[in-house]
């Protein structure tokens, strides 16, 4: 049986202030699973070609704390995966964010993970 899910893909905006973006993640969320989880992947050329300046070890840093706030590490220990989820999917003005929220039908919520990793970040 398939069931709703929502979904945000993780972007990284080098420079803020020109608003040029590329894709590095996805963040899926299916409360009738009781499924959170983000992949992530940095492709360290096109970054390049954004920011030549880019501090790659940050970014990856920074898109390493999405996957332990989506396993309830830290400060998130206390959330719910829905509350989560929302938070790491509100808008900000940071170096990485989150597109908007788009939703789905899935049997599956981590292979729908998986694929729209391929589709829309590899």
């Amino acid at each position: 049986m398939r069931e709703p899910f929502e979904y945000a893909v993780i972007r990284l905006v080098p420079r803020v202030e020109r608003g040029e973006q590329i894709n590095v993640g996805v963040i899926l969320y299916c409360q009738a699973r009781d499924f959170l989880g983000a992949r992530t992947h940095l492709d360290a050329d096109r970054a390049r070609a954004l920011a030549p300046d880019v501090d790659l070890d940050a970014v990856a840093a920074a898109l390493g704390s999405w996957d332990r706030t989506c396993g309830g590490d830290g400060p998130a220990r206390t959330m719910k995966r829905g509350e989560r989820f929302r938070w790491l999917a509100a808008p900000r003005s940071t170096m990485i964010q989150a597109g908007p929220v788009h939703t789905g039908l899935t049997a599956d919520p981590a292979a729908e993970l998986d694929r729209l990793m391929a589709a829309l970040v590899r």
